[in-house]
């Protein structure tokens, strides 16, 4: 799929995005962020459900229930089937999601897709009868290199040196927002037409399995607010580089990769409304106390 925008402007821009905001973000992260999760595992349980289970349930439910096309159902799956988007725990934060739960929720979700994705992959082929695979080393090597590398260096930097993540923090805050802000536009300008040659129904899919998959992630997140804004946002957002890298390496149609770039764009226009709802209700509840 190639748009108006050249290829290595749109990978470089996304690559330098997502290493800066999983950087600045493991800068934020505490060892007593981590420690405290741990403690209390009835939520990343429950979390972990919705990202990894119910998402991909829900979107072979409705994609069945709608009957698209198999190459669009495909697309849609695949990219079900792929958690821990970079920009979902920056969005859960920024929403009011609890830090040190969605951090280690992402975390988690990330390391478990090397297993589950392989797994689901496989059970997939006996569902529509194809021979699509890819190995535990190709998940792992992408989820290390985009996220857990850079959050990981953020990390042992505050670690290291509490003062000096203290002041870098906040900079690296405002210049991934900026980057985030670039790379949005980037990637809208270059799959607009893409997204709106989908078809109304595969669109409608994929809006559709967003909000479900907020809404489970919202109820499977429990009683505190800000544990269900980050189970609900980590949900919700699935991982387009995954899903483009399982189609890359089984040679899928340019139909598949249509579909998981509409699913990219459609599923951040469906989060918005949520991520101001949610961070609307933080702000309101900071002004009661």
């Amino acid at each position: 799929m190639s748009g108006p925008i050249p290829e290595w402007v749109v990978t470089v821009s996304a690559a330098i995005t997502v290493l800066t905001v999983m950087f600045g973000l493991g800068l934020a992260i505490s060892p007593a962020d981590l420690h405290w999760i741990w403690r209390r595992p009835g939520p990343m349980l429950r979390g972990l459900l919705a990202v990894l289970v119910a998402v991909p349930v829900l979107a072979l439910g409705i994609t069945r229930f709608l009957e698209l096309p198999r190459l669009a159902e495909i697309g849609i799956v695949l990219m079900a089937i792929s958690p821990g988007a970079p920009v979902a725990l920056l969005r859960s934060v920024a929403a009011g999601g609890h830090r040190a739960f969605a951090s280690s929720l992402q975390i988690a979700a990330v390391m478990l897709a090397v297993v589950s994705m392989p797994l689901t992959i496989a059970a997939l082929d006996q569902l529509y009868e194809g021979a699509a695979s890819i190995t535990p080393w190709e998940v792992a090597r992408q989820v290390f290199l985009a996220q857990l590398a850079p959050l990981g260096l953020g990390f042992a930097l505050r670690h290291a040196s509490a003062p000096v993540a203290a002041r870098l923090q906040p900079r690296l805050k405002r210049i991934g927002t900026v980057l985030l802000f670039v790379t949005v536009l980037i990637v809208l300008i270059d799959v607009w037409e893409t997204t709106v040659t989908a078809g109304f129904r595969v669109l409608t899919a994929i809006a559709l399995i967003t909000c479900a998959a907020l809404a489970v992630g919202h109820f499977l997140g429990g009683p505190e607010p800000a544990m269900r804004t980050a189970v609900a946002i980590t949900s919700a957002a699935r991982n387009t580089g995954l899903a483009l890298l399982v189609a890359a390496l089984n040679a899928a149609p340019p139909a598949i990769d249509g579909t998981i770039l509409a699913y990219l764009v459609v599923s951040a226009l469906a989060i918005a409304p949520y991520s101001a709802w949610r961070r609307a209700s933080t702000r309101t509840s900071c002004l009661g106390r």
